[in-house]
């Protein structure tokens, strides 16, 4: 015994605290050290803004400080989409309590706040699943460290660490699985539900994936469970359905509202494959264990999986342990091909992703998969001595035969060839240093050490390798301060919406916080999306965009001022400031946020012509009124358009041709030149004023050689003023404005429409003189009302869609849970008594992650000593007759045998 002992001394080397707070600090310092050597701001003039980080994040995180900062509303928004349910946006994007943080962050270093708080997530989840794995290992073993950096810094992060709204998911994630190990071994649920509740709450996407593990998890613990008592599996079942179903009551406050929005996009429908097919091979998956493989963040569907080469040689010796049961060993090992079969066919991928396949950003479920692999190798480690050197032997022939195999077999260009060397280097040193650690060759501090700085240097290479790419931060910032100088010029009494010409994003409203007409995100409304495209503007799944606007369409949507980065010469638009380089000019044409149309407008407007400009020409013939956009002469070549312009003025092109995608404009002598992409999206091309008599020429620029069909037009003026005329007689005027109320009045001559360019949304509640009206959707996206003659007040009052039901909800079930609570402790200080069954000795039962080995009497007592750090099981529950739901929910099956697991561990 005095021999063991003196072992447990030599193999705690630093205490559990030192052991967590390396856990968070290390993938901090490496994370800096790579920020460092990019120049990220403040070490540069770099920022680590990327894909949606650029377009979508990094404006919602400035819409959010700029509520919290200014009072706003945090239920709606005028600044995206021409106005938005902000309580959904805030549910997928924003969500995290840790966001909250923001309102201490100076607006200017938005972008900071996110990419330091990325560091810091990456930081967390180190040490939440380093503390994890202290729950399932012998002692206070340090090697769990190694193991939690490259659960911190693995290839899912690579991939997806700039986003930042699922990371608090990562890191919840193992304290999710802690709890229900102990709701499943104890019936204690508290930890469990309340953490469960909050990845929910925190991102309601990534928790999908969460729960689908959860009953695949809860499944496979049972299943672990060597006494097969169907009786407790029921009870077990029951508990875990309970406090599941309340953990998702806690989030309803948050997680209703979003639901009730996605209906609304064009997300919401569901198509479910009807054939199975795969991607690729498990063998080529298992491939991107290996380092410096080039992470997957497209349209192709692999998983981002690296965590260490090293578990090519513990996944091999956690098959061979002699120590672990060979019932775990099948239970964890199908885990894991269920997950790789899961990244490769296609049912399982829409499954997983939330009944949708991803557009972009595959495999988003692998974190799980990789918890998985880094959990069963840390039982490895923690089991290191019931495997021999010949062990160790196989797994490195294994390890380095499949390697070979790889370098000839694996046809992909994310593996450079010094992929497989530098996977070979790294498995050869691992599997000295454990051919050290089993000969006792070396003080196990120094093996700690040394380990240490491999890993540190494994997964910072192929963080740095991998990810982290950066954009300059000047150039995303460089207008902010003059376009919020002229932004405070503007009226405060008034509603209107602003175009920036020069947009960094469809979000720059959000970014620059302005009443704006585009948006790019998940939340867009799909009604809006297909009223855009048959308009003529930018339109794509999750976004719409005022790309592709006329003088029409700003008249039509209240677009009073644009921004420009230079002066521009349309003679039609007047002057206001100037800032910089940044213009602020006023649309004299504009209509209001209402005002009042016929049958006419609402019935006659044919939307459905296909051309975007005959649709807007349309408009003004239903008034009687002559083209808006008269057509210009053109010239067609196999490869070109050509046209001359015939007076100055304002012109704008369409390409018809429904398989080009980029064109080049040219104009003059060639002096003006413009690209257009994505022209797929059908939106109307802006040329801007030109001079008359002078040529321009439209080519395709994609790369195959198509033919080009293009129409030109130049604006009527006349004709647009003369329907602002006819729109704006009865405008409505608003006398209060925010961002979820407005009042006003109207005057109505006779039994007409009051059209406003609202987007449609139920959360709306509308108010006439007093009393609450009907509302009507015009226009199949807007909100209309049918009013009669005379002069009206108007009420506009906006209360999320679900957000009152989801209170209602959180509410209930959080009472439900501290009555639970409540009741499990009156019975755990004696208040109630019941009749216990004979305890089970210990020897009756094998704990789920250790197996009693015969091999000597040392291992015996270490795996009685440390049965209760080792993942959880049943037992018995069993008591004299039913007790009900209640005891059911609190009663523990064996209180004591779970010493370790009290109410002090669950606070």
């Amino acid at each position: 015994m005095n021999d063991l002992n003196l072992n447990q001394r030599d193999e705690i080397i630093m205490d559990k605290r030192a052991i967590f707070t390396l856990s968070f600090i290390i993938p901090v310092f490496i994370m800096i050290l790579i920020f460092i050597q990019r120049g990220i701001f403040p070490f540069g003039d770099e920022s680590f803004l990327r894909t949606d980080m650029y377009h979508q994040y990094a404006p919602f995180f400035s819409e959010f400080k700029y509520k919290l900062s200014n009072g706003g509303s945090l239920l709606y928004s005028w600044d995206l989409g021409m106005g938005i349910n902000f309580s959904a946006l805030y549910a997928y994007y924003l969500a995290s309590p840790l966001n909250w943080l923001i309102i201490l962050c100076p607006q200017k270093y938005v972008i900071e706040f996110m990419t330091y708080m990325i560091v810091a997530k990456i930081g967390l989840s180190g040490l939440s699943f380093t503390y994890y794995l202290s729950k399932h290992t012998s002692g206070n073993k340090a090697g769990i460290l190694f193991f939690g950096i490259f659960y911190a810094l693995s290839g899912y992060m690579a991939a997806y660490s700039w986003n930042i709204m699922w990371l608090d998911c990562i890191i919840l994630f193992p304290i999710v699985c802690l709890g229900i190990e102990r709701l499943v071994k104890t019936g204690k649920g508290l930890l469990y539900t309340l953490l469960l509740g909050l990845c929910i709450l925190s991102n309601y996407y990534i928790s999908i994936m969460i729960c689908l593990f959860m009953v695949i998890y809860f499944i496979s613990l049972n299943v672990m469970d060597t006494e097969n008592n169907w009786r407790k599996f029921t009870i077990a079942s029951f508990r875990f359905v309970v406090y599941s179903l309340l953990a998702g009551g806690l989030s309803a406050l948050v997680l209703l509202p979003e639901i009730y929005a996605l209906k609304l996009t064009a997300s919401g429908d569901f198509d479910f494959p009807s054939t199975f097919n795969s991607y690729f091979s498990i063998f080529d998956m298992i491939a991107r264990h290996m380092g410096n493989v080039k992470v997957e963040i497209g349209l192709d569907h692999w998983p981002n999986i690296f965590c260490g080469v090293g578990i090519f040689l513990f996944v091999v010796l956690y098959i061979l342990n002699r120590k672990i049961s060979k019932k775990e060993k099948t239970v964890y090992i199908s885990l894991l091909v269920f997950f790789l079969a899961g990244f490769s066919i296609n049912v399982l991928n829409y499954i997983w992703h939330g009944l949708h396949y991803p557009n972009s950003l595959p495999a988003r479920q692998s974190f799980i998969y990789i918890f998985l692999v880094l959990f069963i190798c840390a039982k490895a480690y923690d089991n290191l001595s019931a495997n021999t050197t010949k062990d160790l032997g196989l797994a490195f022939g294994i390890s380095m035969i499949y390697i070979l195999l790889a370098q000839k077999i694996v046809n992909n260009e994310d593996f450079h060839f010094a992929v497989f060397y530098g996977a070979m280097i790294f498995i050869s040193i691992y599997a000295m240093l454990m051919y050290l650690h089993m000969e006792k060759r070396i003080s196990k501090t120094y093996l700690f050490l040394i380990t240490l700085a491999i890993v540190v240097i494994e997964s910072s290479v192929n963080m740095s390798v991998t990810s982290v790419t950066t954009i300059s931060r000047s150039n995303y910032i460089n207008d902010n301060a003059d376009v919020r100088a002229l932004l405070k010029k503007l009226p405060m009494d008034d509603f209107y919406r602003i175009d920036k010409v020069d947009r960094k994003t469809k979000d720059d409203g959000a970014w620059l916080n302005f009443k704006s007409v585009s948006i790019f995100s998940s939340t867009a409304n799909a009604s809006l999306t297909e009223l855009f495209e048959k308009l003529g503007n930018e339109a794509s799944t999750n976004a719409y965009s005022i790309t592709g606007e006329t003088p029409l369409l700003d008249m039509l949507f209240a677009v009073r001022y644009a921004i420009y980065n230079g002066e521009s010469r349309n003679t039609n638009i007047s002057y206001v400031d100037i800032s910089g380089n940044s213009y602020l000019y006023e649309n004299l044409y504009t209509l209001p946020l209402g005002y009042m149309v016929d049958e006419r407008f609402s019935d006659d407007w044919n939307l459905n012509l296909g051309d975007p400009i005959d649709v807007q020409n349309d408009l003004a013939a239903v008034y009687g009124l002559p083209d808006i956009f008269e057509q210009i002469e053109t010239i067609k070549e196999s490869t070109s358009v050509n046209f001359q312009t015939d007076i100055d003025g304002e012109y704008y092109a369409y390409v018809t041709n429904p398989s080009i995608d980029e064109v080049e404009f040219s104009y003059g002598d060639g002096d003006v030149k413009k690209s257009f992409k994505n022209l797929k999206r059908h939106y109307i091309l802006e040329l801007g004023t030109l001079e008359g008599e002078k040529n321009g020429r439209f080519v395709s620029t994609d790369d195959k050689d198509e033919s080009i069909d293009a129409r030109v037009y130049r604006v009527n003026y006349d004709s647009l003023k003369k329907l602002y005329y006819i729109l704006n007689k009865n405008p409505l005027y608003l006398s209060k404005i925010s961002d979820s109320y407005l009042s006003g009045n109207v005057h109505a001559v006779e039994n007409t429409t009051l059209f406003t360019s609202i987007p449609y949304d139920e959360g709306w509640s509308v108010y006439v003189d007093g009393k609450k009206a009907e509302k009507i959707k015009l226009l199949d996206a807007f909100i209309g009302l049918k009013l009669e003659k005379g002069q009206h007040e108007i009420e506009f009052k906006y209360v999320s869609s679900g957000i009152i039901e989801g209170a209602v909800i959180s509410a209930v079930s959080l009472a439900l849970l501290l009555l639970i609570c409540l009741v499990k402790k009156v019975i755990e200080d004696g208040g109630i008594k019941f009749k216990k069954k004979e305890v089970i000795e210990d020897d009756e039962f094998e704990e789920l992650d250790i197996e009693d080995s015969d091999e000597d009497e040392e291992d015996d007592e270490e795996t009685v000593e440390n049965t209760n750090e080792n993942i959880p099981v049943n037992a018995d529950t069993s008591t004299a007759g039913g007790k009900g739901v209640v005891e059911l929910l609190t009663k523990n099956y064996n209180p004591e045998t779970d010493e370790n697991i009290n109410d002090e561990d669950l606070k």
